[in-house]
């Protein structure tokens, strides 16, 4: 039986891009207007029927 290989993030890997993202953060690389973009496009491709419909997912925080 052939096994399947699974990508697969390790501990180290996941604090690496934690400390990453507080870093950008921290120098102003992502914004809050950058994190309301991403919410709204992840909602609108998710939810696609839902703007079809007229439903409005511009998030502002």
């Amino acid at each position: 039986m052939a096994t399947r290989y699974r990508p697969h993030i390790s501990i180290l890997g996941l604090i690496y891009l934690i400390i990453g993202v507080f870093i950008a953060w921290d120098r102003g690389y992502i914004t809050e207007g950058l994190v309301e973009k991403i919410v709204s496009a992840v909602l609108a491709i998710f939810l696609w029927i839902l703007v079809l419909l007229g439903v409005d997912f511009h998030i502002n925080f």
